[in-house]
């Protein structure tokens, strides 16, 4: 009996297929994909793997619930502020476009959708600051009449319209560094505040910015009042650290998208969002960082809150908690990130936790710096992006970041809904979603020197896969049996 059956034993696979297929509910493929900090694999398809029904369950697992959800993703991206996009138009117009397709287009590269724009000049930048209505000291400009994005026009507004070119659906998200010298209380744009007399004419500014942009064809999707509203670097005595900034508090936030930007919109026909806030999630206020006080504030008086549809952190202060924290006391506003990297197979952890934690979209700070760190006129000194530029060469190096963000932004599209997953023993940090076509993605990432091997399970079934040292790995199925 024993060797009839040896003399079968190289058609078992097949009898196994054939069980599987007629008898028990059809294997559920899984495919995946893999980045190694040490660049031996790319966003790599590895060998694909199957679910299948199984009694035991291991003890290092990660298990996916589809059927409780979570917040629904807007985009993925990082900014074209003005070192990126010169470093963009240094290059040669083949390059241009084809390092653009690799950042944008899920196909052809990451699927970078949603992009953040600069109202005006950041710190990063190899310009002078300045705004869209510059005039001369001691003059105001109340009717605007001087607006104007003519300097943009040199290699800005190009590169942003490369961009739309290679990814129609592509959002933008814009944000000033600081109102017009004149409007403020210091006559510059270093520090200093708003002043409230000028209200009605920075709402107007915010206007003739987003008609000025539409004109050129990029629709701003949604803009916020101020980067980083705590912060008034006119207060500081060395001059390395004056840059465009201007300081807020929560009620003159509340009081000017209440009484003025809100009503202004309205009035223009302009569907651009308000997003709120803009600074670290930080619980409590310290120093530069208000704290969730600040949006509490704008999102407690109803009025104000009628014009706000989502609320912006940074990540430089405090925990990715203080989002959760936030959405548990508003769970109907939605929760963005809007400026804060991540470096590394540790900051694939960082993202995880900030997408665990309420925010529905990423972005970011500075896509491309050169090898040089440059251009930057501001204080903070940054060799690392995600993607550099060679200044012998002018030709583009995708980092290790490009690849880490592709392992998210390749697979989670707009639209996708995060679901619930737990990493029980030693299974890696992870998030999990289900996207607009069915399909459930993972994303689980391992930092450490040792391989972790775990098992997968969802709806009774398991597969068993393994997230090598260093690494970063998605997963993806269809997310209904046949």
């Amino acid at each position: 009996m024993t060797s009839r059956w040896s003399n079968h034993l190289h058609r078992l696979p097949a009898l196994l297929f054939f069980v599987a297929a007629f008898h028990l509910p059809a294997a559920v493929p899984v495919e995946s994909w893999l980045t190694i900090a040490d660049l031996r694999q790319t966003i790599s398809p590895q060998t694909p793997i199957a679910f299948a029904k199984a009694a035991a369950i291991a003890q290092d697992r990660i298990e996916i619930e589809d059927t409780t959800t979570f917040q629904t993703i807007l985009g993925f991206g990082s900014s074209l502020e003005p070192t990126t996009c010169s470093n963009f138009w240094r290059m040669a117009v083949a390059d241009r476009e084809a390092l653009m397709a690799r950042v944008v287009d899920a196909e052809q590269g990451i699927g970078m959708n949603l992009m953040r724009l600069c109202i005006g000049t950041p710190d990063f930048t190899g310009d002078p600051w300045y705004s869209y209505c510059d005039v001369p000291p001691g003059e105001a400009d109340p009717e605007l009449k001087r607006f104007s994005i003519e300097r943009d026009r040199t290699y800005i507004l190009p590169v942003i319209q490369l961009a739309r070119r290679k990814n129609p659906d592509l959002l933008f998200l814009a944000s000033p560094w600081s109102p017009p010298g004149w409007m403020k209380s210091n006559g510059t744009m270093i520090g200093g505040q708003l002043l409230p007399k000028w209200y009605p004419a920075y709402a107007q500014y915010f206007v003739r910015f987003i008609q000025a942009y539409a004109a050129e064809g990029i629709p701003i999707y949604a803009v916020t009042i101020q980067n980083e509203p705590g912060v008034d670097r006119a207060r500081e005595r060395n001059p390395k650290w004056h840059y465009p900034s201007c300081r807020w508090t929560g009620e003159q936030e509340r009081d000017f998208i209440r009484d003025h930007l809100g009503p202004a919109l309205r009035q223009a026909g302009l569907k651009t969002k308000i997003w709120c806030y803009d600074h670290n999630y930080n619980v409590k206020g310290a120093g530069d960082d208000p704290g969730l006080a600040y949006p509490r504030t704008i999102l407690q008086d109803p009025q104000a809150a009628a014009f706000v549809d989502g609320v912006a952190f940074h990540g430089y202060e405090g925990k990715p908690t203080g989002m959760s924290i936030f959405h548990d006391e508003f769970p109907k506003v939605p929760v963005y990130f809007t400026e804060g990297s991540v470096f590394g197979i540790k900051g694939a952890v960082e993202l995880i936790e900030r997408l665990r934690n309420w925010a529905a979209s990423y972005n970011a700070w500075v896509l491309m710096l050169d090898d040089q760190g440059k251009p930057n006129n501001g204080p903070f000194a940054a060799k690392y992006a995600t993607v550099a530029l060679h200044t012998k060469t002018l030709k583009p190096e995708y980092l290790l970041d490009y690849h880490v963000y592709g392992q998210f932004m390749k697979f989670i599209p707009r639209g996708a809904v995060r679901v619930e997953s737990r990493s029980v023993g030693d299974a890696p940090a992870q998030v999990a979603f289900r996207t607009p076509d069915g399909h459930l993605v993972l994303v689980a990432a391992n930092p450490g020197a040792q391989e972790r091997r775990f098992e997968l399970r969802w709806r009774g079934q398991a597969c068993a896969t393994v997230l090598p040292a260093k690494s970063v790995g998605t997963w993806r199925w269809p997310g209904a049996t046949q």
